[in-house]
């Protein structure tokens, strides 16, 4: 029975060091590890990292985090289960892109919707230019979708006022994070909708100028094979493409 309980306490340690030994804390490895994550999902983590992602966002138990078109709510799990019951998640769909979402078929939940499989998470469905939550975010996060606000958003659509709404929307301290595939070095907006990818050097800009400190930005997603010729849906280099992941904190 000793022998037993060692060997079970061993393994604990183990796993316990492993996550230290990488950077990656434990309340990550077990959020994506929680059985409400289906293969639909855990089947595209060894492309997407998860943990990666999650330990740079920095997003911890007890935060409050908006997932920023949110899709099939891949990301919104993840917080969901970091965040826990002292924590909660928004999944803020822009009423901007309706027309979009429509054309695929992609049904909105209703704003203030509480998500049926996640206890601590809840549905924003308003303008992006008026960007706001109920309670002040610790961090906002999108993910392979800044691209797009240059594509669906109508003429008239000011995206320097949506990241000011965004700014001001964060908590002193809090941080945005923008996941996007890499588009041609100085090829601004020009691929955005052509190749689904943007220049990160336009998304830096952007964002700085609403008042955000860029911090730095994680490599985990770059893929150097990718010549950026391609769009994102082509079957060559879908799900590998280089992406870049960005941080942008609000001063305190």
């Amino acid at each position: 029975m000793k022998s037993a309980l060692f060997g079970a306490a061993f393994v604990l340690l183990a796993a316990t060091s492993s996550a230290t030994a990488t950077g990656i804390p434990k309340y990550v490895t077990d959020a994506i590890a929680n059985v409400d994550r289906g293969s639909d999902q855990t089947k595209s983590d060894a492309n997407r990292k998860p943990a990666e992602m999650a330990t740079f966002a920095g997003v911890k138990p007890g935060d409050t985090v908006v997932d920023l078109v949110p899709g099939r709510g891949y990301f919104t799990t993840i917080f969901s289960n970091i965040a826990g019951a002292k924590g909660h998640v928004y999944a803020f769909w822009p009423s901007e892109m309706d027309p979009l979402f429509a054309k695929f078929n992609i049904e909105v939940p209703k704003d203030g919707a509480n998500l049926p499989s996640l206890s601590n998470a809840s549905v924003v469905h308003k303008a992006l230019v008026s960007f706001s939550t109920p309670t002040e975010p610790d961090v906002i996060w999108t993910s392979q979708n800044y691209h797009d606000f240059h594509n669906d958003m109508g003429a008239d659509f000011d995206i320097s006022a949506m990241n000011t709404a965004i700014f001001n929307a964060l908590k002193p301290g809090g941080v945005f994070i923008v996941l996007d595939h890499v588009g041609t070095p100085g090829s601004g907006l020009a691929e955005t909708d052509t190749k689904h990818r943007i220049d990160p050097e336009i998304v830096k800009k952007e964002v700085t100028a609403a008042g955000f400190v860029f911090e730095g930005e994680s490599d985990a997603l770059r893929n150097p094979a990718d010549d950026h010729s391609k769009g994102v849906f082509d079957p060559s280099i879908r799900g590998k493409t280089d992406q870049f992941v960005y941080k942008f904190r609000k001063p305190e």
